[in-house]
């Protein structure tokens, strides 16, 4: 019982440290990313902006309005079920897009500091101002 019990164990050791990480490491980082999605409201916003394109402004601020926040639960839930279920298979996502949602009218930069984009000459960098401001769309360097 001893020889089985240790071959098994040298077995899953083997298996792990020959499997590599990036499968979970890429669910649990997306995971993270749509249990945020009421700190971003990437959805919202989304559902909101092309509502009132396709549908109509008067539908806007209602239809799309609650189709965002139901898609804003549904990430947030999914988010949830894959930081808990990050080591195991699949790692592949679910029935939602990998990457967060953004409006089309507003497409993300790095934030403005010294750790993505120093530059001692000038004494700042390019990058968003406000990125967490609905709409703030100012860049220092936008060409």
């Amino acid at each position: 019982m001893r020889k089985l019990i240790s071959s098994a164990m040298a077995t899953v050791a083997i298996g792990l440290l020959t499997t590599g990480c990036a499968g979970p490491e890429e669910k649990f980082g997306r995971g993270l990313s749509n249990v945020t999605e009421f700190a971003r409201v990437g959805e919202i916003r989304r559902s909101m902006e092309q509502t009132g394109i396709w549908e109509g402004t008067s539908r806007a601020y209602s239809v799309g309005f609650m189709r965002g926040l139901n898609r804003s639960l549904a990430r947030t839930g999914v988010g949830a079920f894959e930081i808990l279920t990050f080591p195991f298979p699949p790692y592949d996502p679910m029935f939602l897009p990998a990457d967060p949602v953004y409006p089309d009218s507003y497409a993300p930069n790095l934030i403005a500091d010294g750790t993505f984009g120093p530059d001692a000459a000038l004494g700042f960098s390019g990058g968003d101002i406000a990125p967490m401001v609905p709409g703030s769309r100012f860049r220092v360097f936008d060409y």
